[in-house]
């Protein structure tokens, strides 16, 4: 008599469908570890829910309107359409590209597009400039050449910015959790005066101890269990304490930008209304076409390298970098990336870019498109629960990037710095990230030296025509101050 199997279960096929398409198993990950690591992911970047309406959102354009249409600020519209935008947009990083790479308004762009674009033209008018950077950099992904530059560079330069993205998200972290702060007599300070004296320091110092001691015994789920025990250490301390807000700085000893208490209110629709509202060529109308344009060069090349650092980095940080540095399905990450940015722009939250905060997730585990989609949907949902996305403070969240910052540094053994030619570019690569608060002013001192030192060592030909390009271009944005000041564009 035949043995009669068990047909299997509906869970096991659905399970086994999701491993054969994201490559869970091939990529040695496991289904628990994507649903940690695009938790992870979400809790260290959902603070741009908040902060990106709070610079946006506080700023008059040329017309005196704030972003909306309106003469009050429009918070609640702005933090909608980020949750938004940035849920979609990451989902379709996960489906797509499958990879654990999260999607978000881009800080620094999002600034020069409040405090650069928006006083000169329309709010409308600054959109529209964005989604023709978007619209430009996907063009150049679909004829190779974004792909072809990012295959020109040197893999130990590529190394250098993972490295130098560490050491960049590290300082985030100890920024934006007050324990670094700026100086009166010193460019930067330890807390408040030299001293760790206020209760949010406190809360991040703990959390950073509580991270590390979970990350060196292994533990699983490490650094997720840190954010989540940090928060709720916060929430006590708050309720003990009553802290309160910084308040823009008012309150030094205040939490930076959320205030860890529990939500009277928990759900909320979202209202869609910014989406839509940009103008593709009004700007030209308002400014030079030549100043539009530069406008436009700035963010497309700022966009196009953050990105390129960031994809380097966590990839690199995955596991998912070959020996040359090429990642798996180059060419999906960066068309989706350069589709966001024009989605950005459609959707009034500024260019979206492809955020170096998924390294968290990777550092919990996530190595396939799984955890992107997870991270995805915890966005939706924070449209709708916003109250509850405001829950995590910076001084509980900082302490992930600082503990992932270190994880991405230590691929700083595969530079060869008995080498000058690429140790040189590899050092000014590293250290000007964090020093400039800029990936892409990293990126580009690295370029420049590298070239300049094989071009005066007559090495010339081992530079790859595309990177002598790129060291054009990043030259003329290094320039672009006195260029503006030659032509009068100032």
């Amino acid at each position: 008599m035949s043995e009669i199997t068990a047909p299997a279960s509906p869970s096991s096929g659905f399970r086994d469908r999701l491993d054969r398409y994201f490559h869970i198993s091939e990529r040695n990950s496991t289904l628990n570890r994507e649903i940690r690591g695009g938790l992870a992911t979400f809790f260290t970047m959902a603070y741009i829910v908040v902060l990106n309406p709070l610079i946006l959102g506080g700023v008059k354009d040329a017309d005196g309107q704030y972003l909306g249409d309106g003469t009050t600020q429009n918070i609640a519209l702005i933090a909608a359409a980020t949750a938004l935008t940035a849920g979609v947009l990451t989902i379709l990083m996960g489906v797509v590209a499958k990879v654990p790479f999260a999607l978000a308004a881009g800080l620094g762009l999002n600034a020069f597009v409040a405090f650069g674009l928006a006083p000169t033209m329309s709010w409308e008018d600054a959109m529209g400039l964005i989604v023709l950077e978007g619209i430009v950099i996907t063009i150049l992904v679909l004829t190779g050449f974004r792909t072809a530059v990012f295959h020109a560079i040197p893999a130990q330069l590529k190394t250098a910015i993972s490295v130098g993205i560490g050491l960049f998200i590290a300082l985030i972290g100890f920024v934006d959790s007050g324990f670094v702060r700026k100086a009166a007599g010193t460019p930067l300070e330890l807390g408040i005066g030299g001293s760790l004296s206020s209760w949010p320091i406190f809360v991040f110092v703990i959390g950073l101890l509580i991270t590390v001691l979970l990350v060196a015994r292994k533990v699983k789920g490490a650094i997720l269990l840190g954010i989540v025990a940090t928060t709720v250490l916060a929430i006590l301390v708050e309720a003990v304490a009553k802290v309160g807000p910084s308040a823009g700085g008012k309150n030094p000893l205040g939490w930076s930008l959320v205030t860890p208490t529990m939500p009277d209110k928990i759900v909320g629709v979202p209202d869609l209304s910014l989406f839509g509202q940009f103008s593709l060529f009004g700007s030209f109308t308002k400014i030079s076409a030549v100043l539009a344009v530069m406008f436009v060069f700035t963010l497309l090349i700022t966009d196009f390298f953050d990105t390129m650092g960031t994809i380097v980095g966590v990839g690199g940080q995955a596991g998912l970098v070959d020996a040359d540095g090429t990642l798996p399905r180059t060419r999906e990450i960066l068309l989706i990336d350069s589709v966001a940015a024009a989605a950005g722009g459609a959707a009034s939250t500024s260019s979206n870019t492809t955020y170096i905060e998924s390294a968290a997730g990777v550092g919990e585990g996530a190595r396939t498109g799984l955890a992107s989609v997870v991270t995805g949907i915890l966005f939706l949902l924070a449209a709708f629960l916003s109250p509850l996305a405001n829950v995590v403070p910076y001084e509980a969240a900082a302490p992930a990037l600082v503990v992932v910052g270190f994880l991405m540094l230590t691929a700083i053994r595969q530079i060869d710095f008995t080498d000058y030619e690429i140790a040189i570019p590899s050092f000014l690569t590293i250290v000007l990230m964090p020093f400039t608060y800029s990936i892409s002013n990293g990126i580009g001192a690295g370029f420049i030296t590298y070239v300049m030192i094989k071009l005066v060592k007559g090495k010339a030909r081992e530079v790859h025509p595309l990177l002598w390009l790129v060291t054009a271009l990043f030259v003329i944005y290094f320039a672009m101050g006195p260029i503006k000041i030659l032509f009068g564009l100032t």
